[in-house]
């Protein structure tokens, strides 16, 4: 679990350390995100996870792929 800031959404601060891992290859390409695991890590509802996903999705960092669910993206 993570301080939270509390004057920032809890979502952002998450999808910020999804992006460092990503960033330092902690969570190379095609490494599966679990929406359960992010829920227990962080200690968040399955709503917020759904947000960090959103935005890392609409940021090209992970795909989703329907039944399988969401992984690192390649990084060309």
């Amino acid at each position: 679990m993570i301080d939270y800031d509390p004057t920032r959404p809890k979502w952002e601060q998450i999808a910020d350390v999804l992006r460092e891992r990503i960033a330092s290859g902690e969570l190379p390409p095609r490494t599966l995100i679990s929406e359960v695991q992010l829920e227990a890590e962080f200690g968040v509802a399955r709503g917020t996870v759904r947000k960090v996903t959103a935005a890392l999705r609409a940021e090209g960092l992970i795909v989703t792929t329907p039944g399988m669910g969401s992984f690192v993206a390649d990084h060309g």
